[in-house]
């Protein structure tokens, strides 16, 4: 961890943290999704930088130790995927494998439909590819009190985070998240009000990770990360992609009790392989007990994934 050096990398008018650690031609870019950071691939980043690549991890504009956009109610997936591109450029970075979790994925899996030169590998992490207007997702099937739903509402999320620190949402959200259920609140209910005081973190999951976290979304709020990954549209339209198709490699890493799972049309999405209709060149891995944040919960599983998938491909 001490030797990952970080820096600020002027990227579409904002400036972006970047984390980095390794050498070398061969580059592997790593996405967070919600609510994680650079940080979240810390065990990912120095296993792949001991194989001989360059690991990279980026806080998205918005998140942890970037800028905020100056005007992030506008912000979409768009300038999240805009954003990765003009990394690359800025650093002079021809071809990268791009590993994205949770709405991190969503970048990870566009930009090498949009741009396939650009990208040796794709792997993505409790999120396999959806087209953006066609998600395999059955969103109309939730229940009402859905967490998605809930944070959706302009204001409402912002009024239930408000009534505690950043510390304890982060920390009853890797709680919640932690699930294998969906996170479903009653009416008189709000999504902070799911999880018990008492509750103990997960044991994967340390309180100096927390204070990691807690100080980094301090610094950004919350109030970018309810536009993204909850109040932008995802459109077709902004890419221009109608049957689209990924050439490169490409690995699919799931906890087996990701609460993802359970959203309805997943499950029969994966297992029928239904999503190699876009990624034909697609290895999905199962991790038996593992969660939404099954990097951070096995990162010896997960490492071991990611580096025998670069070495098999030559990436």
């Amino acid at each position: 961890m001490e030797q990952i050096q970080h820096r600020h990398v002027q990227v579409r008018g904002v400036k972006l943290h970047v984390a980095e650690i390794g050498s070398g031609p061969k580059v592997v870019l790593f996405l967070h999704g919600f609510p994680e950071i650079w940080y979240s691939w810390r065990h990912q980043m120095v296993a792949v930088a001991n194989k001989g690549h360059r690991a990279i991890a980026i806080d998205f504009r918005g998140y942890g130790l970037s800028e905020q956009p100056a005007e992030p109610e506008k912000a979409t997936f768009k300038d999240l995927v805009d954003d990765v591109v003009a990394l690359l450029d800025s650093l002079s970075i021809d071809k990268a494998v791009l590993v994205g979790k949770d709405f991190g994925a969503f970048p990870a899996y566009v930009i090498p439909a949009l741009h396939p030169q650009r990208v040796s590998g794709m792997i993505t992490v409790g999120v396999p590819f959806m087209q953006p207007d066609a998600s395999p997702v059955q969103f109309h099937l939730l229940p009402k009190g859905f967490y998605m739903s809930r944070l959706k509402e302009p204001g409402r999320a912002e009024a239930d985070f408000g009534r505690f620190d950043v510390k304890t949402v982060i920390r009853n959200i890797y709680i919640l998240f932690s699930g294998s259920e969906l996170q479903v609140a009653a009416d008189d209910q709000e999504i902070m009000d799911l999880v018990d005081p008492a509750t103990p973190l997960p044991p994967w999951f340390s309180e100096e990770d927390l204070a990691a976290y807690a100080s980094l979304y301090e610094k950004s709020g919350l109030h970018f990360p309810l536009q993204i990954p909850y109040r932008s549209r995802r459109s077709s339209e902004d890419y221009h992609l109608t049957d689209p198709k990924i050439s490169a490699p490409s690995l699919l890493i799931m906890g087996e009790k990701d609460y993802f799972l359970k959203f309805p049309g997943v499950e029969d999405y994966l297992r029928t392989g239904a999503v190699k209709h876009f990624v034909p060149d697609l290895d999905i891995n199962f991790i038996a007990e593992g969660t939404h944040f099954v990097q951070e919960q096995f990162p010896e599983q997960v490492n071991q994934l990611i580096t025998s998938f670069l070495d098999k491909h030559g990436i």
